[in-house]
């Protein structure tokens, strides 16, 4: 009898320690907004979305596997909070995902004092720098990416599918703390015989005290038959003195002897529970007739107000200025046509809004 006892106790206690050694965590945002549009005189007011925050529902957890080893799992989809549905398989660069799965990440890792090695879909590191050092974290109509992320044209038959995230990718990241602030990744996505999606990148930065800077470079194949390539390569950098973050980054996408170049600046100072947001962003295209001489300013100014820890009131204007040609828009709009307003057409919006996170 005592010899059963005991064996149970053992038994649960075993149990208690394995339980306590893994963790699964249910996390997402919901962000919703009213927003007005306005490209070249073509209207439009809706209730929208991501305004602060892209929303999202996702699962992450980790097992300690002792020694020193975890593994780990992320599993992160898009939502659409303002109609209950899900998204179509190629927002947010989703090619080869079908809608309603994780196109946001989905990844599996194994980590210990010697880094972290990261299988699946997930955010290139040629576009971290956009988000990290945007204080809009690139989402809303004050986003950087409104004239980042519209590459140079592709030659026909070709794609481009990498701007934010990859699938498919093998990656290796530095472990935390090395080298004081130093920290880093490489990454590689199969192209799986389709153009656009064939990806090597890395990143490399430092951060300390208030201090954050990194350049990144990436390389896709956007045509197999011929060799093309876009070659995309960015750095960036924060510094945080007083109350206030200064950032920016430069970028540069090159696809054959087409050219687009990025420079940004911005500024983010938190007032009491009121966090003031502003930036300035600017686009210029070279190369062939279609995009030589090419050229756009965006402005965005915003405000967050937060009511808690997990719920905050925004609002943010945004207006893009296109010249040569240019026809960068700050939001998708029904009746326009496709690649955005008509060219050298004015864009402004204005949103206001609620997000929550949990």
């Amino acid at each position: 009898m005592k010899k059963s006892l005991l064996a149970l106790a053992a038994l649960g206690a075993l149990a208690g320690a394995a339980s306590a050694q893994s963790s699964v965590t249910l996390f997402g945002v919901v962000d919703v907004n009213g927003r007005w549009l306005n490209n070249n005189s073509v209207k439009q007011y809706s209730l929208s979305q991501d305004g602060l925050q892209s929303s999202r529902l996702g699962f992450r957890g980790s097992e300690d596997m002792g020694g020193g080893l975890r593994a780990g799992f992320w599993l992160e989809g898009t939502i659409n909070p303002d109609t209950g549905t899900q998204p179509l398989a190629s927002v947010n660069g989703g090619l080869n995902n079908a809608a309603g799965t994780f196109t946001r990440r989905a990844t599996v890792s194994l980590s210990n004092e010697w880094g972290e090695a990261r299988l699946g879909r997930d955010k290139t590191a040629t576009y971290l720098n956009t988000e990290i050092f945007d204080p809009f974290g690139d989402a809303g109509i004050g986003a950087a990416s409104n004239l980042t992320t519209k590459a140079p044209p592709v030659p026909t038959g070709g794609g481009y599918s990498t701007e934010k995230r990859a699938n498919n990718m093998v990656a290796y990241f530095l472990p935390a703390g090395i080298a004081g602030g130093l920290y880093g990744q490489v990454q590689v996505a199969a192209g799986e015989n389709v153009n656009g999606q064939k990806y090597l990148g890395g990143r490399l930065g430092y951060a300390s005290g208030p201090f954050d800077v990194a350049v990144a470079y990436g390389q896709t194949e956007v045509l197999a038959t011929t060799g093309t390539n876009l070659e995309n390569w960015n750095v960036g950098g924060s510094w945080k003195f007083g109350f206030m973050v200064l950032s920016g980054f430069y970028g540069s996408q090159k696809i054959e002897n087409d050219k687009q170049d990025n420079w940004y600046i911005g500024a983010s100072a938190p007032l009491g529970l009121w966090r003031i947001r502003a930036s300035w962003g600017q686009v210029e295209r070279s190369g062939s007739s279609t995009i030589e001489g090419q050229k756009a300013d965006q402005f965005a100014v915003g405000a967050v107000y937060d009511l808690s820890k997990r719920t905050a009131l925004y609002g943010t204007w945004s207006g893009i200025n296109n010249k040569g040609g240019a026809s960068f828009v700050v939001g998708s709009l029904m009746n326009v046509p496709a690649g955005g307003a008509a060219k050298n057409a004015d864009s402004q919006g204005l949103e206001f809004g609620i997000r929550h996170s949990f």
